[in-house]
Order: C-alpha cells, then structure tokens, then sequence
C-alpha cells in the first residue's frame, strides 16, 4: 500500500501567502549577504593600499554591522510568518 503524499512526515504544506512571505524575506537576506560580501571584498582590496586603510576599516564595520542583520530578517520572518491565521495554511 503507497503513503499518500499527505501523509508523509516530510511533506511541507505551504500556503500562497506563506510561500510570498517566505520569498520576500529570502531575497532580503540574499540581497543583504550580497552587499555584505561587496563590502568586505572591496574592505580587503584597499587594505592593499595603506592609504586607503581607514575606509577598509569601515568597510569592514558595515559589513560586519550587516551581519546583525540576517538574523534580523530570519526572525522577523518568522514572527511574520507565526501571525498568519492558521486558517490561511490550509487549502
């Protein structure tokens, strides 16, 4: 006898607005690690040039400030998520 797909313990029912939320928040974070590795690379570029070292210094403090960030998003995500009735998860 097959186990309907319902009844699988891995099989995730997602909700169109749960599924949005989760997008949104995802490309946050994705956009968010983007500029995190643009700052630390162009930090570590400079750092080449001594003359340049106090703005790697910062460079290298926006980035690791951005890095308190992802956090952020993956929790405001899921409070966001959590608010959703649970009415709207079933289809």
């Amino acid at each position: 006898m097959r186990e309907s797909q319902t009844d699988n313990p891995l099989t995730i029912r997602l909700g169109d607005e749960e599924l949005i939320i989760r997008r949104r928040y995802e490309m946050l974070s994705i956009i968010n690690d983007f500029f995190i590795a643009i700052w630390f690379l162009t930090g570590s570029i400079l750092f080449l040039y001594p003359e340049y070292e106090t703005q790697a210094v910062w460079l290298f403090i926006i980035g690791s400030a951005q890095f308190l960030i992802r956090p952020t998003i993956r929790l405001i995500s899921h409070i966001h998520i959590q608010r959703i009735p649970a009415s709207n998860w079933e289809s």
